[in-house]
């Protein structure tokens, strides 16, 4: 079987003069190797494609594959990272990984929160600003949280997405969508635990890797999980596996979240506790990152005694289940 990879290189678009943080979802050569060499352990033969752009080239040139490993977050639009999974739809060919629809719903935090609130999963209230004159709207009790409804890895996340009174709001919701040109999520602030949860595997078959609380220092950005603590985790944050009825309660919020939204194959499903210790669904990564060392997944794993190798390997085995592609044959 000849597996597919494809991706965005962060160095490619560095290079190429985008800034940053427009960046920060990409992928490197470690994750690109990493998962290679994965697959090929488990006996398959692989070629890297790249980004959409390479992934039009090749199959215009008649390529094809029997299914694809895509990891590609695309670059404009939200539906960016949709945009190669609804071409592979085209040419029928099988992927890892939730569908281009899906993604195109949970890249919206808005239109997420919308469908788990529907399901009876608790997530906090919310409003969505597509320009200024919708601030005025705005009747949520303070504290709020602002942030980009399309954002990823902490994007347009600070110390001032916390806003206490109604100048602070205006302000900064101003800020978000002259920066990120998207609608920006209002959301109730809650002051409990955060937690992350790891998910592989569909529907009846989804199953956690393991529940990990994140704590950030408070020196950084007021103790928010923000684009700069991410980019610093070593020196910010601290990451704790938890188990127990808090666990519990946080995969039960995921798994529901996770099935209501029709994620498949794994990803992450990040919730909080609100002052009454409920657990509340914040946001979905059905394309979580897959860095081997830095990520927030395969650190919980790591933790959970989930090998990277493993992870990988359920992930690809869920995808071949769905695809009803033969067993995989495992190369020891």
């Amino acid at each position: 079987m000849l597996i597919g990879m494809t991706y965005d290189l962060k160095d490619d678009y560095l290079a190429a003069g985008y800034p940053a943080e427009s960046v920060a979802e990409f992928d490197n050569l470690v994750t690109i190797d990493a998962i290679d060499d994965s697959l090929r352990l488990l006996g398959y033969e692989t070629i890297r494609i790249g980004n959409i752009k390479a992934l039009v080239t090749f199959l215009a040139q008649g390529n094809r594959c029997d299914l694809v490993f895509n990891i590609a977050e695309g670059l404009h639009g939200l539906c960016r990272e949709a945009q190669i999974p609804a071409l592979l739809d085209a040419y029928e060919i099988p992927y890892v990984f939730s569908e281009s629809h899906i993604l195109a719903l949970t890249l919206h935090k808005g239109m997420t929160k919308a469908v788990v609130r529907e399901q009876g999963v608790p997530t906090p209230d919310y409003y969505v600003i597509h320009d200024e004159s919708e601030v005025a709207n705005v009747e949520l009790p303070f504290p709020l949280f602002l942030k980009p409804v399309g954002g990823g890895t902490g994007m347009g996340i600070s110390a001032n997405s916390i806003v206490r009174d109604s100048l602070a709001l205006s302000h900064v919701a101003k800020l978000l969508l002259d920066e990120f040109r998207q609608p920006v999520l209002v959301e109730t602030y809650l002051e409990g635990r955060e937690f992350t949860v790891g998910i592989t595997g569909t529907r009846e078959n989804a199953r956690t890797t393991g529940v990990m609380e994140i704590v950030v220092d408070p020196s950084c950005d007021l103790g928010v999980y923000s684009y700069k603590t991410k980019q610093e985790y070593l020196e910010f944050a601290k990451y704790h596996l938890v188990g127990g009825e808090v666990a519990s309660e946080c995969e039960k919020v995921a798994l529901a979240a996770w099935n209501a939204l029709g994620c498949r194959d794994g990803g992450r499903i990040d919730v909080k506790m609100d002052g009454q210790l409920r657990v509340n669904f914040l946001e979905v990564n059905p394309l979580a990152g897959l860095n081997p060392v830095d990520s927030d997944l395969p650190i919980l794993c790591r933790k959970a005694g989930i090998s990277y190798h493993e992870l990988i390997t359920r992930i690809l085995d869920s995808a071949l289940l769905r695809a009803g592609k033969v067993e995989r044959q495992c190369v020891s």
